[in-house]
């Protein structure tokens, strides 16, 4: 079997001769940039490094998996949203507040016509291209939660949520339009399955907030996008797995400081993806300790096992091929 019919099975819970290894979000580190010729920020502007970037979390780490989207602000960008880029060792990050009021979002297509949305489309053909079928292509967009922290401001959006619940709506339901509007936009482009981010994690968003204000509009975006989704939280988030659980989304992918045992348990009608620590393990641990973690996860029954979030920039690119070396080893594949 291929990478992509392994992590596409994997996402649908069928059976599979191996679990899946793969990040649904970034996997991008500053020695793989090195190895490929394709550093930051040129990688978030140019879709020939941008797809030079993902291939190698197939080509060189292993992944069954490619997810050519590094950053968090494509959307922000291509709505207007002033950007500091970064540099080759920084992510890039949003710079002011956009908006004050919802009806000044434009959700119309004109933000599909920006370079920096076009750029992560034109990448996806490029990698659809060069991969054909050896791996899943997975897409990524961000939920109308994040993007309001990104165009509103955090603190002004949260403050909002707390003294003006009409307001709070409009602005959610302005923007799941982009949400929505994008992932279609990347699965023409030929994504296999989208990560839905959105970071409604328990620093920034109560169970009961998810419940009021994201739940709903989360099973909206299932309903609306027309292939397998991962839902990707930070954080936090056994306790609104109840509800994640009737989303719809066909995965879950999961943050290390869950434990594995109890978001398996809790997480009964939904694939779980990740787990992995990013700082204690992949950024500073050995080999030895990331394929215990590796077999903590199989014998878990987690489906797509890898990094629980982004990983960090200065990440040894020896310990994210760890993954692929064990399977390899393991599972002679």
């Amino acid at each position: 079997m291929t990478g992509k019919e392994i992590f596409l099975n994997a996402l649908q819970r069928k059976k599979n001769p191996r679990p899946a290894i793969g990040n649904p979000v970034s996997i991008a580190c500053t020695e793989l940039m090195d190895k490929v010729g394709a550093p930051f920020p040129e990688a978030h502007l140019n879709a020939d490094k941008m797809a030079e970037l993902a291939i190698g979390g197939h080509t060189i780490m292993g992944f069954d998996n490619v997810m050519p989207l590094f950053s968090v602000v494509h959307e922000s960008a291509s709505l207007g949203v002033s950007i500091d880029w970064g540099q080759k060792n920084t992510m890039p990050s949003v710079k002011g507040v956009f908006c004050t009021e919802p009806e000044e979002i434009d959700n119309s297509d004109a933000f599909l016509e920006s370079p920096y949305a076009r750029t992560p489309l034109d990448a996806i053909r490029m990698i659809k291209k060069e991969l054909h079928d050896a791996a899943c292509i997975t897409g990524k967009v961000f939920g109308p939660w994040t993007l309001a922290y990104h165009i509103f401001g955090i603190e002004n959006f949260l403050i909002c949520t707390c003294i003006d619940i009409n307001k709070t709506k409009r602005i959610l339901d302005r923007l799941k339009v982009v949400t929505i509007k994008y992932a279609k936009e990347q699965i023409v482009a030929g994504a296999d399955c989208i990560t839905v981010a959105d970071h409604a994690t328990r620093d920034l968003c109560s169970p009961e907030t998810y419940r009021d204000f994201v739940f709903p509009i989360h099973k909206e975006i299932v309903r609306e996008i027309r292939c397998p989704l991962i839902l990707h939280i930070c954080g936090y988030t056994l306790d609104r797995i109840q509800y994640i659980n009737q989303t719809g989304f066909s995965c879950f992918h999961y943050d290390s400081i869950n434990d594995d045992l109890e978001i398996r348990k809790e997480a009964t009608s939904i694939a779980l993806a990740g787990g992995t620590n990013n700082i204690q393990l992949l950024l500073s641990g050995k080999e030895d300790d990331i394929i215990k973690d590796i077999e903590k996860k199989i014998k878990t029954g987690i489906e797509i096992i890898g990094p629980e979030c982004a990983i960090p920039l200065n990440t040894p690119l020896k310990n994210i091929c760890a993954f692929g070396k064990y399977f390899r080893t393991i599972f002679n594949k």
